[in-house]
């Protein structure tokens, strides 16, 4: 099934005339509308509003519309007018009604490219984002700390570095050291 198809847009259609598309049809397949229609001519029309439904969702959903857009540029066409939902990603063609995970495919020619799903997939997920985005808060925080604690290393040792610090005490006990030998008495 075509979503663009079945709202009757093409596709580069925008949210606005998806929406408009939608309520259009949505109007005139209501199943209420259609209540005392003959049982085929409702059943035909509750089909045919479940898809225009579907099709809303899926294309007023920049995600789902950018993952659909990639599935569907990817196969082939063919003339089967039923559809495959894959279980949580993606929409697919087949001549069967039936669910799987993923997208999927046998072979080499599709192990490249349902690794790069899975791993498309795996990047965009709220757990993964979630993980990254608190790595990345993290991190931040330790430059941030970081930073501090030089300027407030400089701000207590009259602005010298660590290194300019540790060069002073080891001057200065170097000093001390000769300050604090014994005079030895060269003989005459």
């Amino acid at each position: 099934m075509d979503h663009y198809q079945v709202l009757g847009l093409t596709r580069n259609a925008s949210k606005a005339e998806i929406k408009e598309a939608f309520r259009k049809l949505a109007v005139k397949l209501h199943p209420d509308k259609h209540s005392a229609s003959p049982k085929a001519e409702r059943d035909s029309a509750t089909v045919r509003f479940k898809q225009v439904s579907e099709a809303y969702q899926v294309l007023t959903d920049d995600r789902k519309r950018a993952d659909y857009n990639f599935q569907s540029s990817r196969r082939p066409h063919s003339n089967y007018n039923t559809y495959t939902r894959s279980y949580g990603y993606g929409y697919s063609r087949s001549n069967t009604y039936s669910y799987r995970r993923g997208g999927g495919g046998s072979g080499a020619a599709n192990g490249a490219s349902s690794a790069f799903e899975n791993l498309l997939r795996y990047v965009t997920t709220r757990a993964f984002l979630l993980n990254v985005s608190v790595a990345g808060a993290f991190l931040g925080g330790m430059a941030v700390v970081n930073l501090g604690w030089d300027a407030f290393w400089k701000m207590h040792n009259n602005e010298k570095s660590f290194e300019e610090a540790m060069r002073s005490i080891r001057k200065a006990k170097v000093h001390t050291e000769k300050q604090s030998e014994p005079a030895t008495k060269v003989p005459s």
